[in-house]
């Protein structure tokens, strides 16, 4: 098994990234990821400004993925993500959904044991999940910096990416140019004071390729649902753009009337945010597994 190493980071997903490592359709990686901080924090005495904010959100990679090309479907398996012993959690003035309401700054370090952190006496089982995953943006999209989402993945924020689901992700450039980090220990819907349990990991993934289909967002499928996952500049936007895929994905994958399509999802389909923190927001438009299966509606495409 080929191992990514944590110290090949990237700060910016570009459509001519040089990649770090070359991998074929149907290996299986492992992936060392740094936290956000990339573990710059390691007390709670610490200063948020002074810390070099160059070196935030660094994603590990790009990992080239033989046979890709511009127009296919790259599919990664999250097999599992094993997290370090303590995470950082922090909050900033004028950052996150309350940000204005904040009058200091405040780093807390959680040490995690038997998949547990605790905070003030309460207990958290840990969920891990992936923050920031992506492949190279189109020449269209241009850079994008790794802590904002686009349509090429990015910093999602979205606690569904977590082992056992499996991503798709558009294609855009050749050998797709895929890059990860940021994992959460543990993190709740929206993200809404700007950090989740900000921890490093080792992230085992199963890498392969559909040729020949293509999406507009990325899709994370999980045992109950398949996803879409879209950004805009404020949820409105975001909302639009993952409710107008999923209609449309239901409408082609039963080969019925777009209308008819709207009225099922209306009935059936879930609207979840993921983050409202990030430059840009992110929710995702959850399509029930026993109203479209992911294999019929990869099959439409």
């Amino acid at each position: 098994m080929k191992v990514i190493s944590g110290d090949k980071v990237i700060y910016k997903f570009s459509p001519d990234m040089k990649a770090v490592e070359s991998i074929s359709p149907g290996d299986v990686i492992k992936v060392e990821t740094n936290d956000c901080f990339y573990q710059q924090i390691t007390s709670e005495d610490q200063v948020l400004t002074e810390i070099d904010y160059d070196r935030l959100n660094p994603a590990t990679g790009p990992i080239y993925v033989e046979g890709a090309e511009p127009g296919d479907l790259l599919k990664v398996k999250i097999v599992s993500i094993d997290v370090k012993d303590k995470g950082v959690a922090a909050v900033v003035p004028n950052e996150g959904a309350l940000g204005d309401q904040v009058t200091k700054p405040i780093i807390r370090v959680l040490s995690i044991e038997d998949n547990n952190a605790i905070f003030h006496g309460v207990n958290l089982p840990i969920k891990p999940m992936i923050g920031v995953i992506g492949v190279a943006p189109s020449e269209e999209d241009g850079p994008r910096a790794t802590d904002s989402p686009w349509k090429h993945g990015g910093n999602m924020d979205t606690t569904d990416i977590r082992a056992g689901s499996t991503l798709y992700f558009p294609v855009n450039q050749k050998g797709a140019l895929l890059a990860l980090g940021d994992c959460h220990a543990i993190m709740g819907d929206g993200e809404i004071c700007f950090t989740g349990l900000e921890v490093p990991a080792e992230v085992t993934l199963e890498i392969d390729l559909i040729k020949d289909k293509t999406i507009k967002w990325p899709l994370v499928e999980t045992d109950e649902y398949t996803m879409v996952i879209s950004s805009g500049d404020n949820l409105d936007e975001a909302v639009y753009e993952a409710t107008s895929q999923a209609v449309n994905h239901i409408k082609d994958s039963l080969d019925i009337e777009w209308e008819d399509a709207y009225i099922l999802a209306s009935l059936t389909v879930d609207l979840k945010i993921s983050q409202v923190v990030d430059p840009k927001m992110t929710v995702r438009a959850a399509i029930p597994k026993h109203v479209v299966s992911t294999e019929k509606l990869l099959e439409s495409l």
